[in-house]
């Protein structure tokens, strides 16, 4: 029996670009698929993913005589952005050089997350009476659009919760290993965020890991001489 013969392999996206980058002039389709072997759709299906992640760019080429102008497409300039992201150690580095000022680092944190907190809070209407309700309602969404899963807890209709459940930490493992840096800049942030609203309530606690599933934020009135 004659064994099967297997359709060539795709290439990989990489070869695509790396065909673009070591042409002298920008490259058709079909100078591509020809110079890698394989089926134009593959090279187009290829191409159309590069332009899209700023990686190469499209250009129409003037037609030579009669017939439509063609399309070829040449790199672009810059760093690949394709790779990996190291996020996540950037962070521990930056909060491991943080660490090392001893007890002025939390207080560091917590301005530092004071700042971002009346940086990223939506603004209410001008002219509005801030009210307990309303600011704490503004401060769950934005928990909420940080990845925190916020839900209120001790509240009802008519009075506004006196804690936040944070069901989910969005910086977990960073938590974990330098929560004394990390906590005071999340209740940083939300104090930071219920101040630009002038808010009548403020965050007093953040209790880390208060139960396995969730950490606790708990709120208080702010004192009238204090606003």
């Amino acid at each position: 029996m004659v064994p099967e013969s297997r359709p060539p392999r795709s290439p990989r996206r990489g070869a695509v670009l790396d065909a673009l980058r070591t042409a002298d002039t920008p490259l058709g389709v079909t100078d591509i698929a020809d110079r890698l072997g394989v089926h134009p759709n593959t090279v187009r299906f290829h191409l159309d993913a590069l332009v899209g992640e700023g990686r190469a760019e499209a250009r129409t080429e003037a037609a030579k005589g009669r017939g439509r102008p063609r399309t070829v497409y040449a790199p672009l300039r810059g760093m690949d952005r394709g790779g990996t992201r190291g996020y996540r150690l950037l962070a521990q580095m930056l909060l491991s050089r943080f660490d090392a000022d001893g007890d002025a680092a939390g207080e560091a944190a917590t301005r530092a997350g004071r700042a971002w907190g009346r940086y990223l809070i939506d603004p209410l209407p001008p002219f509005r009476e801030p009210t307990a309700m309303e600011t704490t309602a503004r401060l769950t969404a934005l928990l909420d659009d940080l990845g925190f899963s916020p839900a209120a807890d001790g509240s009802d209709d008519d009075a506004p919760p006196q804690r936040l459940r944070l069901r989910h930490c969005p910086f977990l493992e960073l938590a974990e290993e330098y929560g004394h840096l990390v906590c005071p800049m999340h209740l940083g942030l939300m104090q930071g965020a219920l101040a630009a609203l002038d808010a009548p309530v403020t965050a007093t606690r953040l209790e880390p890991f208060a139960e396995p599933e969730y950490c606790l934020a708990h709120l208080a009135p702010v004192p009238a001489a204090a606003r």
